[in-house]
């Protein structure tokens, strides 16, 4: 099975290194010296990495064969994908691949169905799982462990206790609102009894 494991940024420097968003819980294992990886679009690579570093925070690796900051930056965008066995498990076990996740059921903790994992959407502060429901639209629920309390792989569910208004917009709470009878600024108009 295949893992996008990295998404390659810009040049860096004027020797052939690349900055790189990571996609991987598991960097130091995929991301490693020696790594081979395909590519996407396939004619990028495959790429084989020469050395890695982080510098001021972000992975820079250079790739065997890139050796000037031309030949980096025509691989800006690449996607980085390792080949992974779908028996492999993560190191931790709170953490999950994405390709355990799809397909999972999404019931409340009453085992009240919701809809099935479509998709997985990374964002930089957190991952979000797209649920389609059974009528055919989606609901989108982050992937944290306040709403997403327990993933059973061997029963295929995720069990969620959603806060009010993410399932169903009716039972949404406003967080604060405006006295619909002021002026805008949080006092009663004139003339009105309070």
């Amino acid at each position: 099975m295949q893992l996008v494991v990295a998404r390659i940024g810009r040049a860096h420097g004027i020797k052939g290194e690349v900055t790189v968003e990571v996609r991987t819980d598991e960097p130091e294992l995929r991301l490693a010296p020696g790594a081979v990886l395909a590519t996407e679009p396939a004619g990028a690579g495959p790429l084989t990495i020469e050395t890695g570093r982080v510098h001021s925070g972000r992975l820079l690796l250079r790739f065997e064969g890139v050796r000037d900051r031309t030949a980096a930056e025509t691989l800006r965008n690449t996607l980085l994908i390792a080949e992974v066995d779908p028996a492999e498990l993560p190191e931790d076990p709170e953490e999950f691949y994405d390709h355990q996740l799809m397909d999972l059921d999404v019931v409340l903790a009453d085992g009240t169905g919701i809809g099935r994992i479509t998709e997985i959407t990374h964002l930089p502060s957190q991952d979000l799982f797209i649920v389609e429901r059974p009528d055919g639209s989606e609901v989108m629920i982050p992937f944290v462990e306040e709403i997403v309390t327990e993933i059973d792989l061997a029963e295929q569910r995720a069990v969620i206790a959603p806060p009010p208004g993410l399932i169903d917009e009716s039972q949404a709470v406003i967080a604060s609102s405006r006295d619909e009878e002021g002026d805008g600024d949080g006092t009663p108009e004139s003339g009105k009894d309070i």
